[in-house]
């Protein structure tokens, strides 16, 4: 090999430094872009509640505890939404799956 010629170990090692460079740049954007898109979440409105929940108790089985308006404060973490067909049902074979706050029966105009 003459002296002004490259090895092509050379040319390897320099095409990895352009890909590496190439791969910060691009990694680069997409941090950016995912910044923005956190940004144009953190804008938008939170989800609404659903209109209707149920809450299940413990263990195997796992009845149902009580029905809740979807705004209750009282749920707990073991909660599913339901439609308001599923949530009268409810209510109509047993009363007292009623959350004493915020009166499913009510809002349902079951009372």
């Amino acid at each position: 090999m003459s002296e002004g010629e490259v090895s092509r170990i050379e040319l390897l090692r320099f095409l990895e430094r352009v890909q590496v460079r190439d791969l910060a740049r691009t990694r680069a954007w997409i941090g950016k872009e995912e910044q923005r898109l956190a940004e144009i979440a953190a804008r938008l409105p939170p989800p609404l509640p659903p209109a209707w929940l149920i809450e299940l108790g413990i263990g195997q089985g796992r009845r149902f505890v009580a029905v809740h308006q979807g705004w209750c404060t009282m749920t707990g973490s073991r909660v599913k939404p339901v439609s308001a067909e599923e949530a009268r049902r409810l209510i109509g074979e047993n009363g007292s799956l009623a959350c004493q706050l915020c009166r499913p029966d009510t809002g349902l105009g079951m009372l």
